[in-house]
């Protein structure tokens, strides 16, 4: 059975569920792959890591970044939300695949509920088969919410493919399941900062 037919009967049996989940571990495991979005794969606003190191979970963390800000880290694939007092809301996320990974500093510039897909050309070009546009709602990859990430193309946005989470596969974008964007979306406002970083803070 090839990869994308590995992960499809993985993700039927996962939504099925109703329940993400991933065994215990330690460390995060890096895990690079081109997984294609699926346009039309239903994954409603529910839909969250329920264990493991990518559920949602306040920890330790220490930054000079002040509360309010999202600091996303690529190599771990945990985005922060800073709380303040040496401690931030982690969740897991789904990061660019190599080649397509960027790290810089910018400000949540629009929010949206179940957004629109419109899939850039240079997109279009590797995935001449996706749709040119597609409506946002359960079906859409762009998932339950998205916010997007100054002049750039790039957003932390939902994922109609939970079992991504954790993994490199994306074409620059962020992505969380569904239950967690949603919770995070409820937490951050307009002009947010957002750090993009590439290495581990020290």
């Amino acid at each position: 059975m090839n990869v994308k037919a590995t992960l499809a009967v993985l993700g039927a049996l996962l939504l099925s569920s109703g329940v993400v989940s991933r065994a215990e571990e330690t460390e995060p495991k890096v895990i690079t792959m081109d997984v294609s979005d699926e346009p039309g794969r239903i994954s409603n606003d529910d839909v969250r890591i329920e264990d493991g190191p990518y559920k949602r979970q306040v920890v330790f963390y220490r930054t000079n970044a002040a509360p309010g800000t999202l600091v996303i880290s690529t190599p771990e694939r945990f985005l922060y939300l800073v709380l303040g007092d040496n401690r931030a809301l982690r969740y897991g996320i789904g990061v660019g695949r190599q080649g397509f990974q960027w790290s810089g500093m910018v400000t949540i510039t629009r929010r949206t509920a179940w957004p629109d897909w419109t899939p850039p050309p240079e997109m279009i070009a590797r995935q001449p088969y996706l749709p040119r546009f597609m409506a946002g709602g359960p079906g859409n990859p762009m998932g339950a919410r998205a916010l997007y990430l100054g002049a750039t193309v790039y957003r932390i946005h939902g994922t109609n493919q939970p079992e991504t989470i954790g993994q490199a596969i994306s074409s620059g974008c962020f992505r969380l399941a569904n239950g967690d964007i949603a919770d995070l979306y409820e937490r951050v406002l307009l002009g947010t900062k957002v750090i993009v970083r590439q290495a581990k803070e020290l």
